[in-house]
C-alpha cells in the first residue's frame, strides 16, 4: 500500500528541481530481489515528499494471498499476469516513487508503460549483495532450488541486458543506504535536467 512521508517540510532546490521535472510520472525501483528496491525506494519517497508504493504488497493485497501462495497456488505465469495489472493500475497513480519485483521488468508490456510513465532506474547488485541479504528469507518463490546461487547467476544473466534498458543505473552494495539515496536524487536531478553526462549514471564500488 502507499505510503506518505509524514515529514512536512519545504523541499531543496534540487528535490524541487525534481518533483518539477517529474510533473505527474512515477520513479520506478527496478532490478533483482535483494537489490533494495523497496528499502532505497521508502526513503528516496521521503526525501522528495512522495508516497512510495510497494509493488509486491499491492499484488498481494489484491490476491489476498501472498506471493510464495500464488506461486504455488497458481504458478509464475498467474502471478506475472496479475503484476503487470497491478502495475500498470499503479502507474496512473504518480506522482510517487514504486519499487517493483525482479521480473515485472522483464515483461515488454510493461516494460512499455514505465517507459510512458515514469522514470526508471536500476538498482543494480552482483551475486555476492543479493545472497547476502536473501539467504535467510523464504518469501522469495525463485530461490527455493537445490543450488541458490546457480539460480540467481542465471537470473542475473537473463535480466541484466533488460535491467539495462533503465533510464538510470545506480550499484546497490554495502554502504550506508543514505549513500544509496544520495546517488539517486542526483542521478534524477542531472538527468531529468537534462544533463548529457546523466543519461545512465553508474555509481562506482566505494
Amino acid at each position: 500500500m502507499s505510503e506518505t512521508t509524514s515529514q512536512i517540510a519545504v523541499p531543496t532546490s534540487v528535490e524541487a528541481d525534481i518533483l518539477a521535472a517529474l510533473g505527474p510520472r512515477m520513479i520506478v525501483l527496478v532490478g533483482m530481489m535483494g537489490a533494495g528496491k523497496s528499502t532505497i525506494g521508502r526513503r528516496v519517497a521521503a526525501r522528495l515528499h512522495l508516497p512510495f508504493t510497494d509493488a509486491d504488497s499491492e499484488i498481494e493485497t489484491a490476491a489476498g494471498m501472498t506471493i510464495p501462495e500464488i506461486f504455488e497456488a497458481h504458478g509464475e505465469q498467474h502471478f506475472r499476469d496479475g503484476e503487470a495489472r497491478v502495475i500498470a493500475r499503479l502507474l496512473d497513480g504518480g506522482p510517487g516513487v514504486l519499487a517493483t519485483g525482479g521480473g515485472s521488468f522483464m515483461r515488454e508490456e510493461t516494460r512499455r508503460r514505465i517507459g510512458d510513465k515514469a522514470v526508471s532506474i536500476w538498482l543494480k547488485a552482483d551475486t555476492d549483495v543479493i545472497m547476502k541479504r536473501v539467504k535467510r528469507r523464504t518469501d522469495r518463490p525463485l530461490l527455493q532450488t537445490a543450488d541458490p546461487i546457480a539460480t540467481v547467476n542465471r537470473l542475473l544473466a537473463e535480466r541484466e541486458p533488460v535491467y539495462g534498458k533503465a533510464d538510470l543505473t545506480i550499484a546497490s552494495r554495502d554502504v550506508p543506504h543514505d549513500r544509496i539515496v544520495d546517488e539517486v536524487i542526483a542521478a534524477l536531478h542531472a538527468w531529468l535536467s537534462g544533463s548529457d553526462a546523466a543519461t545512465t549514471s553508474v555509481s562506482a564500488a566505494p
